[in-house]
């Protein structure tokens, strides 16, 4: 059986950090594009971060976590992790782990949010 199931989230204060994880059952991370969205209330889920599943260089970053978050993937697990640091409070949203195959690029992959795979999500919840 295949399933995607985050876990990780929190409450954490500003300028702290939180490592959120995806344990992929099933799934051969190499042949997916992997990434990591987040929605709040109201709004569109949002591209995070996307890594191509067959080159651990090839990621995209969202403007608004360039610099303090970043995406890696454990084959062996299989679990993809998201390691946020000096979080604030508008990163606060469910965060869910999503897998596509196939698709186009990490930065596409990422600017839409209809994948073929979700997980039920985390929350994180960063406090001024």
């Amino acid at each position: 059986q295949v399933q995607l199931v985050e876990s990780g989230g929190g409450l954490v204060q500003a300028g702290g950090s939180l490592r959120v994880s995806c344990a992929a059952s099933g799934f051969t991370l190499k042949y997916y594009g992997i990434g990591w969205f987040r929605q709040v209330p109201g709004k569109e889920r949002e591209g995070v971060s996307c890594l191509n599943g067959r080159d651990d260089t090839d990621t995209w970053y969202a403007d608004s976590v360039k610099g303090r978050f970043t995406i890696s993937r454990d084959n062996a697990e299989p679990t993809i992790y998201l390691e946020m640091n000096n979080l604030q409070p508008e990163d606060t949203a469910v965060y869910y782990c999503a897998l596509e195959a196939p698709w186009k690029d990490v930065q596409s992959l990422c600017l839409n949010s209809r994948h073929s795979n979700w997980g039920q999500g985390t929350q994180v919840t960063v406090s001024s």
